[in-house]
């Protein structure tokens, strides 16, 4: 495994606790605004973690793609990138 690999996964297992410790903060029955603090540390934390794929797709797959000479290939990477980014609004 590569390390920026094991550094994302490092980072989703803190996501991962974050989360365990929200749900038991609301079981708890803790103060709401603690609560979203922690809910938006969380998200901080995957926009992270997204930002690092993101680019790492960039860098390998979509450049790949576009030096390699295959338009079908460079527009296929390319469409996939839209399509993500269209679903998430």
């Amino acid at each position: 495994m590569e390390e920026k690999h094991r550094s994302q996964l490092g980072r989703l297992r803190k996501i991962e606790g974050q989360v365990r410790g929200v749900q038991r903060m609301i079981e708890d029955g803790r103060y709401c605004m603690d609560v979203l603090t922690q809910m938006r540390a969380i998200r901080r934390a995957l926009a992270k973690v997204e930002e690092q794929v993101l680019a790492e797709h960039v860098r390998s797959c979509v450049i790949e793609a576009v030096r390699s000479g295959d338009e079908r290939d460079r527009d296929e990477k390319l469409q996939e990138l839209m399509d993500v980014f269209a679903s998430t609004r």
